[in-house]
């Protein structure tokens, strides 16, 4: 594949949030039945880690056309991001905010698990944040 074609693959990636009926498929679709709590919870965890005013809400999730998935907030706005391991301070959308919390939690795991698509989970949902409006934040939180 030419490095343009595979530029305009990336440009193309898509996220449609996924309707409420089919919500409960989601952690086992993507994180497996062995690991779908696991992942549910890692994501919530470093959603609170990395900011100090979340305690809970609503979220969206996201299927992305390259096969991966994310999830955010959504019933708040922006959230104040700081990471203390690599000295990140910024001011996230809660989209940017639930993309650097799900990749966090996505490196964790397929750290922890050695899994192929855990692994994947990381690698597709990075592309996509790779070309998100706020790329250049979330980046740099991940780091």
């Amino acid at each position: 594949m030419a490095n343009d074609d595979y530029t305009a693959q990336l440009d193309e990636i898509k996220a449609a949030v996924v309707p409420e009926m089919a919500r409960l498929s989601v952690f086992p679709k993507f994180f497996g039945t062995r690991f779908m709590l696991v992942g549910e919870s890692a994501i919530y965890n470093w959603m609170g880690a990395l900011c100090s005013s979340y305690d809970g809400g609503l979220w969206n999730f996201y299927e992305l056309s390259n096969g991966g998935f994310y999830m955010a907030p959504c019933d708040v706005e922006k959230f104040d991001v700081i990471v203390r391991r690599n000295h990140y301070t910024g001011t996230m959308s809660a989209d940017a905010a639930g993309i650097t919390a799900c990749l966090f939690a996505f490196g964790q795991l397929a750290n922890q698990t050695a899994q192929p698509h855990i692994i994947d989970l990381y690698y597709k949902l990075r592309e996509y944040a790779l070309r998100h409006f706020e790329a250049s934040e979330i980046i740099a939180a991940i780091d």
